[in-house]
């Protein structure tokens, strides 16, 4: 691995996720799901693209409707691989050190989300200096809350193609740095099923 510098937020470039299938949703596409009257993706875009420098979408259907919120979208190059293909082809397409992962399905992800993020990386040196950082709800990792250095791209093209497709797995072997979100705990909660996105959208917004 070349030598990684300090991280800064002009550096990163986020990934939405949103090329699932949407098995426990009927198959729907769930980033295009309305939450309030906006699709979920548009939420998550409002929150994390004021934190980073350059903000892309990993999609394999709905292309255009993507396209028409103007970030780049990205398909998946390697099928069948879950979540980890969309971010091997997000590494492999990246100009950014950084890569920032986020579903497309939690509308109330940290506003300090990349701040936090890197003062974490900030509080190594330089010798010992991660290349993979994933945010901590307090009680377990948020293994698609991660910001991964481009290196880590070829480690990764070797996983998928040896078979795996298990993320945390993954970003253990890779000796990820757990970052702390315990005061945010709901920050991560994803939408899964009708009831829950029915239960979001009667809740109050939430997050720092």
């Amino acid at each position: 691995m070349s030598a990684i510098d300090k991280v800064r937020s002009e550096e990163i470039t986020a990934v939405i996720l949103a090329g699932g299938e949407g098995s426990r949703m009927g198959g729907i596409d769930k980033g295009l799901l309305e939450l309030n009257g906006q699709p979920l993706i548009k939420h998550v875009m409002a929150r994390i693209a004021p934190q980073v420098a350059q903000l892309i979408i990993s999609a394999n259907r709905n292309v255009e409707r993507y396209q028409s919120y103007g970030y780049p979208v990205i398909t998946d190059q390697m099928t069948d691989k879950g979540p980890l293909a969309g971010i091997l082809s997000a590494l492999q397409h990246c100009q950014s050190e950084w890569l920032l992962t986020i579903p497309c399905d939690t509308p109330r992800i940290p506003t300090d989300l990349v701040v936090r993020l890197c003062n974490a990386a900030e509080q190594t040196t330089q010798q010992t200096l991660a290349a993979l950082y994933t945010a901590h709800d307090g009680e377990q990792l948020q293994p698609l809350f991660s910001m991964i250095h481009r290196d880590l791209a070829t480690s990764l093209q070797h996983y998928l193609a040896a078979g795996n497709r298990k993320v945390a797995r993954w970003l253990v072997q890779q000796g990820c740095v757990a970052v702390d979100f315990a005061d945010q705990p709901d920050a991560f909660a994803n939408i899964n099923t009708p009831e829950m996105l029915a239960q979001c959208s009667a809740s109050p917004e939430q997050g720092h």
